[in-house]
């Protein structure tokens, strides 16, 4: 059976581990980092709306393998993406490469180190240790998986590899505009929540705030469009206002980093579309998007 090797041992890493493994994948659980540490197996729970999940996740270490042969999720960090790209290269060949990572342009060290299959696969779900250490994870939908680079031939069969009940998955032929509203959207969740110190909650609770998000909006569909990708400014806040209210009470992956001394994705989110922009000579329309991340930013290296 074809071997699935998760990089990235976090909260989306394991749940997605359990799942594939208690449905008879053959999956092998990858620490992101380069220290070498041994083999292990560590019993893993998850609670999902469907009941709770128990599996022995096989952990090991990337630099205990030579050779990554079968299919390679990342789950880790994005802001670690450029020092991974170097790590895994000689050891995938003609592997698919999937990056399991919202933000964008999060594939550019991948492709930048001709991997010759890169796919990008847009995360509709949540997933957060609680204070016992279990695992809590919600599916809002199928995460749609696309072709950045390669063949799309093996498109269905790549999802239907990596799809389960617990954590679905599909094959989106037009990834370009998922990833985009996608993206607009996390640049509103990630900056404006750490900011403010709240839960995902408090768009559609607060109408000062949902006026901010869509001043976020509008200047991100701006650029999303000089990019050659439609997306209309309505889908991308009814999206926000669905997220905020099936997120009630949840906080967002950016002010969980700030709050453990972590480093945070912002750069692949609000401050990629401003060096976007400025590429375009617009900077002067994405001012509320850069001023977000650049506190945001502030506010995560002052923590650290």
């Amino acid at each position: 059976m074809q071997k699935i090797f998760i990089i990235g041992a976090g909260a989306i890493g394991r749940v997605l581990a359990v799942a594939l493994g208690t449905h008879q994948r053959n999956v092998v659980l990858l620490r992101g980092s380069t220290t070498e540490q041994q083999r292990e197996t560590q019993l893993t729970r998850v609670a999902t709306p469907e009941g709770e999940l128990e599996y022995p996740v096989a952990v090991d270490s990337l630099s205990n393998h030579a050779v990554l042969n079968g299919t390679v999720v990342l789950t880790n960090k994005s802001f670690g993406n450029a020092a991974l790209a170097r790590a895994l290269k000689g050891k995938t060949g003609d592997s698919p490469v999937v990056l399991l990572q919202n933000g964008l342009e999060v594939e550019m060290p991948f492709l930048q180190e001709g991997f010759p299959n890169v796919y990008r696969c847009v995360l509709f779900a949540t997933s957060q240790f609680s204070d016992d250490g279990e695992l809590r994870f919600k599916p809002v939908a199928p995460s749609p998986v696309g072709l950045i680079r390669g063949s799309e031939a093996g498109l269905d069969d790549l999802a239907a590899l990596l799809d389960t009940p617990v954590f679905p998955f599909r094959a989106e032929r037009n990834i370009q505009p998922v990833i985009w509203k996608k993206a607009i959207a996390n640049c509103v969740f990630n900056s404006i929540c750490p900011l403010l110190e709240t839960d995902n909650g408090l768009f559609h609770r607060n109408e000062k705030a949902m006026a901010l998000a869509r001043s976020v909006i509008r200047e991100c569909v701006g650029i999303a469009r000089a990019k050659g990708v439609e997306i209309g400014e309505e889908e991308v806040v009814e999206s926000v206002v669905t997220i905020s209210k099936m997120s009630d009470g949840q906080l967002i992956s950016t002010l969980q980093d700030i709050r453990h001394h972590r480093p945070t994705e912002i750069d692949t989110l609000n401050l990629t579309i401003a060096k976007m922009a400025e590429d375009m000579q617009k900077a002067g329309e994405v001012s509320v998007t850069r001023l977000l991340g650049e506190l945001t930013r502030l506010k995560s290296d002052i923590n650290l």
